[in-house]
């Protein structure tokens, strides 16, 4: 880089060891081992973004990302646990046993002459969205190319200091989400930061700067033009890790959820009050389980926001079709189902049981029928149960109905231990008339 280039980027403010909290016995011991093996072989090495937000706000961070100016080859060739990933964005995991240390090259701006990156290194779509960033650069350039001053924050193991371009400490401090940069540049360059600021926004409980917020109800349909398995990772990340309901509060505050859920989103719109309850219902119970450390499965939150949907098309269907109330509902749940992938890509290990729970529906709310111990025992029954319970505490189903599964499983405690033991009969095996050491038939 160009001493006139360098001096147009911001000089960091240096906060030495004493003047923050920040300790290395709160750090992963791999990730330390990193950090101390590329500053061993010369190279610039910091602990970067989330980890350090997380350790200014005293929470134990997820993960421990890394910044360097090694190049990926470079990294890889330290490392006999490293592999190289990424297209987009060219990135070295060293895995040790279950953790892996992503370790990130500084990126520059995708000036060529600046940072001696071929032109293809760096590609950005005629909308301004970034479809590929492989372009090298200096940690000055990294700390601008980040998305908020809370994640623009680099601890330097060379003498354990924080590195602050952006004033991301005082942000911190003050519990505010800033955007680096002019809010509707970097939002075209990468949609996906508008759900990370209600997700972070939720997760950490900091307030979206107004710079920040603002921009986005205006631009949220960018993020109908997003890979939508992308969009199921960061479904992920909203609803799976805890904070369920404050992420779905600021998607919905913030103008996002109808362009994840359109379907959901319609019935809220059309005044289904039901719908929005069940949802927030649910969203609550998830985040209890998260808490307890109980299993918890995307499919489950699908089947809830796509139940109502499901219904209002299968009651039109029923009336163009003049079909069953069962079949009607059959085929909307295939339409919903496959309208919402294209949205957000749902694996079919999932797609496909929210399905059957969502039609095992209405032969839940049936009472008195026959072939209740075989219900009991499908394989959906549970999820569909639960969704059940969630529906009668909202008041759409009768408590009644609970109670009237309740008592079918306890009828069958050992269900669950049974079941997965049990499996087919083992057929005897017949005696072969062939005497030992006779050849086989032909």
């Amino acid at each position: 880089m160009t001493e006139s280039r360098k001096a147009d980027l911001p000089q960091p403010l240096i906060i030495p060891r004493p003047d923050h909290p920040i300790s290395r016995a709160n750090i992963s011991k791999n990730a330390l081992k990193v950090l101390y093996r590329l500053k061993d072989a010369g190279y610039q090495a910091f602990l970067v973004g989330g980890g350090v937000r997380d350790l200014l706000l005293g929470l134990s961070p997820k993960d421990f990302d890394i910044a360097t100016d090694a190049r990926p080859e470079e990294v890889r060739a330290l490392f006999s646990n490293c592999r190289l990933i990424g297209r987009r964005f060219r990135l070295a995991h060293v895995r040790f046993s279950r953790e892996i240390i992503e370790v990130a090259t500084f990126r520059g701006t995708g000036n060529t002459e600046i940072t001696g990156s071929r032109e293809e290194d760096h590609v950005v779509h005629q909308s301004g969205r970034i479809i590929a960033d492989n372009a090298w650069g200096s940690i000055e350039e990294d700390a601008m190319r980040r998305d908020f001053t809370a994640n623009a924050l680099y601890y330097n193991i060379a003498d354990y200091s924080i590195w602050d371009f952006t004033g991301g400490v005082d942000d911190v401090d003050a519990r505010t989400l800033r955007l680096i940069g002019d809010a509707e540049r970097r939002y075209r360059e990468d949609p996906v930061r508008m759900l990370r600021a209600a997700r972070l926004s939720a997760k950490l409980e900091l307030d979206v700067h107004p710079s920040a917020a603002e921009p986005i109800p205006q631009m949220a349909s960018l993020i109908d033009d997003v890979p939508p398995a992308r969009l199921f990772d960061e479904f992920l990340k909203l609803f799976q890790t805890g904070h369920a309901l404050a992420s779905y509060q600021a998607l919905r505050r913030l103008g996002l959820f109808e362009h994840l859920f359109p379907a959901t989103f319609a019935e809220f719109a059309d005044g289904n009050h039901c719908c929005e309850a069940l949802v927030e219902a649910a969203l609550k119970n998830t985040d209890k389980r998260v808490r307890e450390d109980r299993p918890i499965t995307p499919m489950f939150l699908f089947a809830v926001f796509l139940w109502h949907p499901a219904v209002s098309r299968a009651r039109r269907i029923a009336e163009r079709e003049d079909c069953s109330d069962r079949h009607a509902l059959q085929l909307a749940v295939a339409e919903i189902s496959s309208e919402q992938t294209q949205r957000i890509a749902m694996p079919r290990r999932y797609s496909l049981p929210m399905r059957e729970v969502l039609q095992l529906q209405p032969r839940l709310q049936k009472t008195g029928a026959r072939g209740r111990a075989r219900l009991v025992e499908h394989k959906r029954f549970r999820a569909a149960y639960d969704l059940l319970v969630l529906r009668a505490a909202i008041g759409e189903v009768d408590g009644g109905t609970v109670d009237y599964w309740d008592e079918a499983q306890s009828e069958s405690p050992q269900r669950h231990d049974d079941r997965g033991n049990r499996g087919r009969k083992r057929r005897r095996r017949r005696r072969s008339s062939r005497q030992p050491g006779a050849a086989p038939a032909n």
